[in-house]
């Protein structure tokens, strides 16, 4: 009964504003479309769509708005004017009780409160859909007192997660079978892409465990702080880090007024961006102004520091080279090679013609040459390559898709920061040494250093190998075709001669390498 009052909320909503006209003009059965036209009369329309359909969502409740912000990374899929609507969504909800945020944490731990922190403040600091957050101090194991951030768990989240999922899974159904421009946008599929992505974000060690991941990967470049997680204190349901303690990224009044460079901020964020995409192939895939603070302690003066670490990315090594040669194509305006890639790694159907697919690319690509470089957005340049290349069934890798919206946040917040921003001379040099790193001689070393234990077990056993492989020949009856297989093998044996002895200098070069890599 719930669910019947809930689903005809949800249709009392849409109707509201005028979403069944939006989904049931684009149905090709011509009495949907006769209804749509009936219930359309009375109604004022005027209003552009995606706006509609944001505050729809923003009616329904966070677990909605969370459907959109998250639909709303799916730029390939989308029309633009939706896409632009959503990304404006706010995950912003009032707060729950108190008494409920600690029954939640004692209830996780199994103690009172009073025996888990030092001190706990009733009033929590941010809100949002899936949790919120309370300022504590805790008692390390050296008896030292620190400031903490308590990140608390939504009551009865799965509960109320599992039945607003259950009924987008049925409308989604009903827009994939009645709707040809529905199918499109492949409503099964994502929605269940966002239950993937809300149950891992209901899973509060997964955050933790991202956050610390970040934070190795981040040591050593000072230009962003990540909140330390104290895994003694981390359960599902509640997660306890570091207190950090900065000026909100959007505040630029404050920020100026405390002396920070704005200008080294924006090629900072840039710097940052990069590096966990190409060099560590793990970045936090959730970048808005939102989750961004920046310091003004004075040891860590105008580093930035990042929060909410339910969203990452990752790229496989795959990722990365694929990436690394689509750049170098890209810089070149080789947009043939740009369609040889998109077909090498299988995300077009084999019997994708080369030549349309690289004068689609080209048509996308070319005119962002034309302009100063300050005003060309690599992520608008991914985002048109992925609209373009739905025409030909591109499968849209879903780490590729939150690299282009994590790329997106950059820019906007990088050119919200400084509007002179030039993010591709920002990153050139850095996108071309590791680009080298990627494809050069220092890459061929790296992986014959890690394959040189294999070589060095192969090795060995080639000759006891070719030697039974002759010797199986030999016991053959000889005619002409067994006389054609051993003029081939004869030649396969010295290529393999060659090759073994080619492996052979390889593994004996790195190997001394090595060496001297060790002794100096």
């Amino acid at each position: 009964m719930s669910r019947f009052f809930r689903g005809f909320f949800i249709v009392w909503v849409l109707w509201k504003y005028g979403l069944d006209d939006l989904v049931l003009s684009s149905f090709k059965q011509s009495w949907l479309r006769a209804v749509a036209k009936v219930l359309r009369m009375g109604r004022d329309l005027s209003v552009p769509r995606g706006v509609r359909l944001r505050m729809a969502l923003e009616s329904l409740g966070p677990i909605f708005v969370k459907f959109g912000q998250v639909l709303s990374t799916r730029r390939d899929l989308l029309p633009m004017d939706i896409a632009e609507e959503l990304a404006k969504l706010q995950d912003r909800v009032p707060p729950f009780a108190s008494e409920v945020a600690v029954a939640t944490i004692e209830r996780a731990f199994g103690r009172p409160l009073d025996q888990i922190f030092k001190h706990f403040e009733q009033v929590p600091v941010a809100s949002a859909s899936i949790a919120q957050v309370h300022f504590a101090q805790i008692v390390d194991h050296q008896g030292q007192t620190r400031d903490a951030a308590v990140k608390v768990i939504r009551p009865m989240m799965k509960r109320v997660i599992e039945k607003d999922l259950a009924l987008m899974r049925m409308m989604a159904t009903w827009l994939d079978r009645l709707s040809a421009d529905g199918r499109r946008l492949k409503p099964i599929e994502v929605v269940a892409e966002f239950d993937k992505y809300l149950h891992d974000e209901l899973d509060l060690v997964r955050e933790a465990a991202n956050a610390a991941q970040l934070r190795r990967n981040m040591q050593g470049l000072n230009l962003v702080l990540i909140p330390e997680m104290y895994w003694d204190y981390c359960h599902q349901d509640v997660i306890v880090m570091q207190r950090m303690n900065g000026v909100p990224i959007s505040q630029l009044s404050r920020l100026i007024e405390a002396g920070v460079d704005i200008k080294q901020l924006a090629r900072d964020g840039v710097t940052i961006f990069f590096t966990q995409v190409f060099r560590d192939g793990f970045f936090h895939a959730d970048m808005h102004p939102g989750n961004i603070q920046v310091s003004v302690d004075p040891l860590t003066f105008g580093q930035y520091v990042s929060l909410d670490f339910g969203i990452v990315g990752t790229l496989t090594e795959f990722d990365k080279e694929y990436l690394a040669q689509n750049f170098t194509a890209f810089f070149r305006r080789d947009y043939k090679r740009v369609a040889e890639l998109h077909l090498e790694s299988g995300w077009v159907p084999a019997q994708t013609r080369i030549d349309e697919l690289e004068s689609a690319i080209r048509t996308v690509c070319e005119p962002y040459f034309d302009r100063p470089l300050k005003e060309i957005s690599l992520g608008m340049v991914l985002m048109r390559l992925f609209q373009t290349s739905r025409r030909f069934d591109v499968q849209i890798q879903p780490q590729l898709v939150l690299l282009q919206k994590t790329l997106l946040n950059i820019e906007g917040l990088g050119r919200e920061l400084d509007p002179e921003l030039d993010l591709w001379s920002t990153a050139k040099p850095f996108l071309e040494k590791w680009m080298l790193e990627q494809i050069g001689p220092s890459k061929l070393l790296e992986q014959l250093k890690s394959e040189a234990p294999r070589y060095a077990k192969l090795i060995p056993e080639l000759p006891r190998l070719m030697h039974e492989f002759l010797k199986a020949r030999a016991q053959a009856p000889l005619n002409d075709e067994v006389l054609k297989l051993l003029k081939q093998t004869r030649q396969t044996q010295s290529t393999m001669l060659r090759a073994m002895w080619l492996s052979v200098g390889f593994v004996v070069g790195v190997l001394l390498m090595q060496w001297v890599f060790q002794v100096s």
